[in-house]
């Protein structure tokens, strides 16, 4: 009897053993953290040729001197900034990088070898996002979230040092650098927003496309989730082990589309898809600020466009040609501008233009910023194929 039941016990372990071993195979669960993030960070950018460091940058878990905490918080701890800084020649002019929501710095990895022949660029995680700390999202207005985001950038600009720096935004990280400028332009040389959101309003260039569809069922149930906080990144986590497959399918058919014979590499897939997928699973933090910055649709509830007379910084918006982002709010912005403005777009290329077409980007960020690279500006023409407007 002790035999057949150890005989059964040995028969059912393995079989256990067996289901254990295809179990990682069909169904595993993925470790993400801040280290994991890092590492994947550190992954992607070997492919960078130019040397780099990288460094968490303190800025503090409130005001010095002060019992008021940042961004609301209960905590003491104090918060930290990634940043990635590339070698420079000595005397380049400091660009820093900001990038939009549900990305992190680690999205530049194409452009950081071309940018710094030219800069000493310097590339950030916002707070709340990439391998930046990630603390509780407690804001609960507009005003309160726009703030976590610039006064995070101040301090991480105090402990930095720096002054007299190009500020390039996208995206979302243009909307974040455009009201940084509003706010302290004095440390700004020239902005630089590519993509940027932020600039039109629901009110004013609502299409009717997106009116109709949000009369209907569907868009009613899209507009919910919006207000909820929904944010895409649940949806990663929600599907656990299989969140990385949703990745690797969304870069895959994302990044590249409207690239000119540049598409990604199987190498620069594989470490973007991992890269993208620490990121997305982490903590939520920074992700949760959406509702309270745009409404459904992408619209500023406090459009940059309504600040355009307030502008004191020079400024470039860089657009793809197949960009779902509307420029027409930048255009609008420009003429109430009182400062140099001007927008170029870039073809073959959509939201993520620096992605898409890399070498035209480069092209478009190198005339923006021909005062500061090149002695003889005044002979400096638009490259080709890049359209101003």
């Amino acid at each position: 009897m002790a035999e057949e039941f150890s005989a059964s016990v040995a028969a059912t372990t393995a079989t256990n053993r067996k289901k254990r071993s295809l179990w990682p195979s069909v169904l595993r669960w993925i470790p993400t953290s801040t280290d994991h993030i890092i590492a994947a960070e550190k992954r992607l950018l070997s492919i960078i040729k130019t040397p780099y460091e990288t460094e968490q940058v303190n800025i503090g878990s409130g005001p010095p001197g002060s019992n008021i905490r940042w961004f609301r918080s209960a905590s003491n701890e104090p918060r930290f900034i990634n940043t990635v800084s590339f070698d420079s020649k000595e005397g380049s002019p400091t660009l820093v990088m900001v990038h939009g929501y549900g990305a992190s710095q680690g999205f530049f990895f194409r452009n950081f070898d071309a940018l710094a022949q030219h800069f000493k660029v310097i590339a950030i995680d916002q707070l709340g996002w990439g391998g930046s700390s990630r603390p509780d999202f407690t804001c609960k207005s507009t005003e309160e979230t726009e703030a976590w985001f610039i006064d995070s950038f101040e301090e991480w600009r105090k402990a930095k040092n720096l002054s007299n720096f190009i500020l390039l935004g996208h995206s979302f990280g243009g909307y974040v650098a455009a009201k940084y400028a509003l706010k302290y332009p004095e440390h700004i040389q020239h902005l630089v927003l590519v993509g940027s959101a932020g600039f039109s309003s629901e009110t004013e260039h609502m299409s009717e496309r997106l009116t109709r569809f949000r009369s209907t069922w569907k868009g009613a149930i899209m507009n919910h989730l919006w207000e909820s906080n929904f944010t895409p990144q649940k949806i990663v986590r929600g599907l656990g082990p299989l969140g990385p497959d949703l990745v690797r399918r969304y870069t895959s058919a994302r990044f590249g589309a409207y690239a000119n014979g540049d598409v990604l590499t199987e190498e620069e897939s594989r470490l973007l898809t991992d890269y993208v997928y620490h990121t997305l699973a982490a903590k939520a933090s920074g992700e949760l600020c959406l509702k309270y910055i745009f409404s459904f649709g992408a619209f500023a509830r406090m459009p940059l466009l309504h600040s355009a007379s307030e502008w004191k910084v020079p400024t470039t918006f860089i657009y793809g040609f197949q960009d779902w982002m509307n420029y027409q709010g930048a255009q609008e912005a420009r003429k109430q501008m009182k400062v140099p403005c001007e927008l170029i777009r870039v073809p073959q290329a959509g939201h993520f233009v620096f992605i898409d077409n890399p070498a035209a980007f480069h092209s478009a960020v190198f005339y923006a910023c021909r005062r500061f690279i090149s002695p003889d500006q005044d002979n400096i023409s638009l490259p080709e194929g890049l359209e101003s407007i």
